[in-house]
């Protein structure tokens, strides 16, 4: 099984794909940031919604509120991750209208 090397501290999936925008398999290289969520939504063909969950400080009375963003990622066959599961994701070119990261890797599979 070849898997290239993306650069970045994470387990490669252990299934193998065809699949041109795949990081490990495919030639999609990742720029910028790496984060966690958890998926929400994995009903669309190769996407899933990634819900991130984060601290917001306000100065004006000293104390953090929760915030969240739902990022729209590309969610190669190899990986093939389902709604519920906490996941890796990296940010590359614009893959579609609305999506411009990708699913690295299951945290918790």
């Amino acid at each position: 099984m070849k898997v290239r090397n993306i650069g970045i501290d994470a387990n490669p999936p252990k299934k193998e794909c065809s699949d041109a925008k795949c990081v490990w398999h495919g030639k999609t290289p990742i720029r910028g940031g790496v984060l966690k969520g958890k998926i929400v939504s994995a009903k669309a063909h190769k996407t899933a919604v990634v819900k991130r969950e984060f601290l917001h400080f306000l100065p004006k009375y000293e104390r953090y509120e929760r915030r969240h963003s739902k990022i729209t990622a590309y969610n190669p066959a190899c990986i093939d991750a389902k709604e519920g599961d906490t996941v890796t994701i990296a940010e590359c070119r614009p893959l579609s209208k609305t999506k411009s990261f990708i699913i690295i890797e299951k945290v918790n599979a």
